[in-house]
C-alpha cells in the first residue's frame, strides 16, 4: 500500500552503493536508449530546452567507454520517440521534432545497429508524443502517448507487422485501445505479456502565439497504472506501482523474472506546486506482481536511460534535482552511474 505523502515525499528505501563512470558526450533529456548485448545506444534528446540533439551515442558495458557516435535521418523526432528492438533492429517511432515544444512528426524508422544504416517505415496514422511502443508476438505496438496538441492524452492502439527490420504492411492496424492515455510511460514484454507502467496525462504546451513555440506548464496528472494486455483482446489491471510516476518510457530493465524502474516525476509539490523528482528505485516481481522500492539513487533524476550488464544496474542522463532538500528539477546531465544489483 502507498505510504502516507508517498505522491511528494521520497518512500524509505536501503542505500545502494552508486559508482560515477564515464560521462556521456552530451547532456541529455527526453532522449532514447535501447540496450542490445553489451552496448546501450543513447538516442537523441534535449540539450538545452533551446536545443536538440540529432545523434547517437554508444556505451559498451564491457569497458565502460563512450564510442561510435552516428547521425540519425534527418526527418527523424529529437525528443519524446517511442522505441523497440528485436536484438538487432531498433524500430524508432514518432515523437517530437525540434526544440521548447514543437509539433510531433508521425514518422517512422528503422536502424539496423550492425551496419548503422536507417530506412523508412509507415509513419503512424497520427503524430504522438511520447507512445507506449514495444515488440510483440511480430508486430510493432504503438499505444497512448499525447495527441497533437502535446497535452491531450491519445487513447489509440496501432501495430505493424515488422521482420528484420521490415515493415510487412504498408498500413498500421487498429489495436484495442489502452484504458488510460497519456505519455512518458515504460512498456516492456515479457513472458508473452505486454505491459505499459505508469504515466501521465497532460505536460507543457507551446504558448499560444509564440515564434520559438515556448514552452507552457499546464495541468498535469502523474499516475502509478498498469495495465496488462495478456492475450490481444482485453486490458487487465494489475497492482499500481508504489507512488505515482511518471518520464519512464526508458528507465527500466528485466532483471531475474523482475522489472526494475529507475526514477521518474511525481505528482507537484501540493504547496509549491513545483515538479518533484524521483529518487527511487524499484522493484516489480512477475511471479508475484508485488511492488517494492529495493534502493535509492545518488540523485533524483528523470527520463533515465538504463541498462544491465554482469550484475550491475546502469543509468545515465535525464534532469537531476536541485540537491538532496529539493527534488525539483534542474540541471541536464549525462552523468553515468552503476551499482551491484542483488535480487
Amino acid at each position: 500500500m502507498p505510504i502516507p505523502n508517498a505522491t511528494f515525499t521520497d518512500l524509505p528505501a536501503p542505500e545502494l552503493q552508486w559508482e560515477e563512470m564515464a560521462e556521456a558526450p552530451v547532456p541529455r533529456l527526453d532522449g532514447a536508449a535501447i540496450q542490445i548485448k553489451n552496448l546501450l545506444y543513447v538516442f537523441a534528446g534535449y540539450g538545452t530546452i533551446n536545443h536538440v540533439h540529432s545523434h547517437v551515442d554508444i556505451y559498451n558495458f564491457m569497458d565502460n567507454t563512450w564510442g561510435g557516435r552516428f547521425d540519425m535521418p534527418k526527418g527523424m523526432a529529437h525528443s519524446h520517440l517511442g522505441m523497440a528492438t528485436d536484438g538487432r533492429y531498433i524500430y524508432a517511432v514518432t515523437g517530437q521534432y525540434g526544440p521548447q515544444c514543437r509539433g510531433p512528426t508521425a514518422h517512422t524508422f528503422a536502424l539496423d545497429t550492425e551496419t548503422k544504416q536507417w530506412w523508412d517505415l509507415p509513419p503512424l496514422p497520427f503524430p504522438r508524443y511520447a507512445p507506449a511502443t514495444q515488440l510483440w508476438r511480430g508486430r510493432l505496438h504503438v499505444m497512448g502517448g499525447s495527441k497533437e496538441d502535446r497535452h491531450e492524452p491519445g487513447l489509440e492502439h496501432w501495430s505493424l507487422a515488422v521482420k528484420d527490420g521490415k515493415a510487412l504492411e504498408m498500413e498500421w492496424r487498429y489495436e484495442i485501445p489502452i484504458p488510460r492515455g497519456g505519455p512518458h510511460r515504460s512498456c516492456i514484454v515479457i513472458d508473452d505479456r505486454l505491459l505499459v507502467i505508469g504515466g501521465q496525462e497532460g505536460d507543457f504546451m507551446a504558448k499560444p502565439g509564440s515564434p520559438i513555440f515556448k514552452c507552457s506548464r499546464r495541468h498535469e496528472v502523474q499516475y502509478s497504472d498498469v495495465y496488462m494486455l495478456e492475450d490481444g483482446k482485453k486490458w487487465k489491471q494489475l497492482p499500481s506501482m508504489p507512488k505515482p510516476n511518471s518520464h519512464i518510457e526508458f528507465a527500466w530493465v528485466v532483471v531475474n523474472n523482475s522489472i526494475i524502474i529507475v526514477g521518474g516525476t511525481t505528482l507537484k509539490h501540493p504547496v509549491t506546486k513545483k515538479m518533484i523528482l524521483v529518487g527511487e528505485v524499484f522493484r516489480f516481481r512477475l511471479d508475484t506482481l508485488e511492488w517494492s522500492v529495493i534502493g535509492k539513487m545518488p540523485c533524483r533524476v528523470k527520463t533515465t536511460l538504463v541498462g544491465f550488464w554482469d550484475g550491475w544496474l546502469y543509468f545515465t542522463s535525464g534532469q537531476r534535482d536541485r540537491g538532496p532538500d529539493d527534488p525539483a528539477p534542474r540541471k541536464v546531465i549525462g552523468t553515468m552511474w552503476r551499482t551491484k544489483l542483488r535480487l
